[in-house]
């Protein structure tokens, strides 16, 4: 953690400091320390059939590269499996243990912030403002608040040690790049990172080429089985985006949107859904135009004269690259998303900062006065824009409900509106409603199979229609993306129960069984039932007689 003899930290500094964070983010976070498991977390620490028990069988399991395990989550995370396995292990039903977890390892990413802000030269003031702004970001407490959100942190926690680690003590930088990139792919962002700190600091030639390479074959070790999964699972088709122009607006636009929740918070909410920028007169991708090319004259100039603030720019967009939607998924803004951007952001700002108020300027003391006051405001506005939103995570009803203020044309908004209707009794609003809701992202009939809010109208002739036509098109995604796993092929029965094709369903119920996995009871269970089933059909076509 020393950055020159003009920089170093008094020995117990970084203790200090850490307790310091860690008691603040725990004085922020407090609301949301009994919140219960949502969204997500299900998949990881509720339904994933490798995480509990931890066993070395499970374990093995987790790090096969091209196993089913990977397929539960749509990214191939070893080390976040990993971790998650032994939080389940460590702490089972209570759930505050995962969120001061998450708080932990949080107080201790503004920490390394701090040290990197050091590092690069800026003073220590700046610095410790600097590592405060990431911790009360309000961005941030998704990915805090959110106990699946561990492989988020974590991610970046390792992926800052392994910049601080870099030409200091270049194989523990290497194997923290690798533990980052395990837990998370957008721990890539160290890579091109480190580069340009090779080319800032001088590092010989030979010695950084040799050291980017073993990242580099690290990177792309990891890129096999993560591209595997998430073309698989993760990767979705935006019909929009058959136009390049709008897709690249869209990209575009995106960007926009984290730099301003960056700087003021504008555009928090859980569950964003924003529209594809159809418009060439879209305002975010008018923002854009000017805010991406200034960044990249002050990155480029920076990287011209060798200043270390140009890695802060890398680290910027290369952290954004990943959810720019140039390769695109489900969600494709989050407020968790800004978590590995905001320390390049903060970063680069601090040395911008730095370069326009030179040192005269700073040894005013009205100007002094004036900083540390509008900083003091910003920090205590932002700290409590946390606390408020850390609320939200008490439930996942306060969640969805701050979803569909946001974007009340959006599938949360609509599906809401839909399990109001049902509970009214009213068919035609709620399956309208759902329709829509289907289109926007939520596509799963067992989620509305056996959600108790649409109870009243399950039987309805209509929702069943509805209920079909969502396993006719999972049916079809999964024939065109050759689904050959356990958990895929059950899901694919489940599918032609909902459509009564009982036939098909036990084809590939048995497919499920012969797959093998860790759900072969339940795989059991169900082909029982639909042979069952297509028995009483058969049965009932051939007007009860004995067959032969």
């Amino acid at each position: 953690m020393q950055g020159g003899p003009d920089l170093a930290w008094p020995a117990r500094w970084p203790l200090w400091l850490f307790a310091g964070y860690a008691a603040l983010a725990l004085a922020l976070y407090w609301p949301a320390l009994e919140g219960p498991f949502v969204s997500d977390d299900f998949a990881y620490l509720v339904t994933h059939p490798y995480t509990t028990p931890l066993s070395w069988q499970n374990v093995l399991a987790i790090l096969d590269p091209f196993g089913p395990a990977k397929l539960y989550a749509a990214n191939y995370a070893p080390i976040h499996l990993l971790l998650t396995a032994l939080e389940l292990h460590i702490f089972a039903d209570a759930l505050a243990g995962y969120h001061l977890v998450n708080v932990a390892i949080h107080a201790a990413c503004a920490l390394l912030c701090t040290a990197w802000f050091r590092r690069a030269g800026l003073g220590f003031h700046a610095a410790l403002a600097g590592g405060l702004f990431f911790l009360v970001h309000p961005a941030n407490v998704e990915a805090v608040a959110w106990a699946s959100q561990l492989k988020t942190n974590a991610s970046l926690a390792f992926a800052l040690g392994a910049i601080l680690c870099w030409g200091r003590a270049p194989v523990a930088a290497a194997l923290l790049f690798a533990a980052s990139l395990f837990t998370k792919a957008s721990g890539l962002f160290a890579w091109p990172t480190v580069a340009a700190l090779a080319w800032c600091e001088r590092m010989p030639l030979r010695r950084a080429l040799a050291w980017l390479s073993l990242w580099g074959a690290i990177a792309v070790l990891f890129a096999i089985p993560e591209y595997a999964s998430f073309s698989h699972l993760g990767a979705v088709e935006v019909e929009a985006f058959a136009d390049p122009w709008v897709h690249l607006r869209s990209v575009a636009a995106v960007g926009a949107r984290y730099l301003v929740m960056a700087v003021t918070g504008y555009g928090l909410s859980a569950f964003q859904e924003p529209d594809p920028s159809l418009s060439w007169l879209d305002p975010w991708w008018l923002l854009a135009l000017p805010a991406g090319a200034a960044l990249a004259v002050r990155a480029v100039r920076a990287l011209a004269r060798r200043d270390p603030e140009s890695a802060f720019w890398v680290a910027a967009a290369s952290s954004f690259a990943p959810v720019s939607q140039v390769f695109p998924f489900l969600n494709p803004v989050a407020d968790r998303y800004l978590y590995c951007i905001l320390p390049g952001l903060i970063g680069g700002a601090l040395c911008w900062g730095r370069a326009l108020l030179p040192a005269r300027a700073l040894r005013a003391a009205p100007v002094r006065a004036a900083i540390v006051g509008l900083g003091a405001l910003w920090l205590a506005g932002f700290g409590l824009w946390s606390f408020s939103r850390a609320t939200l995570w008490q439930s996942e009803t306060k969640l969805l409900l701050d979803a569909a203020r946001h974007y009340p044309d959006g599938g949360t908004a609509h599906y809401l509106r839909a399990r109001s209707a049902a509970q009214r009794g009213d068919v035609a609003t709620a399956i309208a409603s759902l329709r829509i809701a289907t289109t926007r992202g939520i596509d799963r009939f067992t989620v509305l199979e056996n959600d108790p809010g649409l109870a009243r109208i399950r039987g309805a002739p209509e929702f069943q229609a509805l209920l079909r036509d969502m396993a006719e098109r999972w049916i079809e995604l999964a024939h065109r993306r050759g689904y050959t796993t356990q958990p895929e092929l059950r899901m694919l029965g489940m599918a032609y129960v909902v459509r009564g094709e009982l036939p098909e369903a036990v084809a590939a119920f048995e497919g499920a069984l012969a797959a093998g996995g860790p759900a072969d009871d339940t795989v059991r269970a169900e082909l029982a039932e639909a042979r069952a089933r297509l028995a009483q059909r058969a049965d009932g076509e051939s007007g009860g007689a004995p067959t032969r």
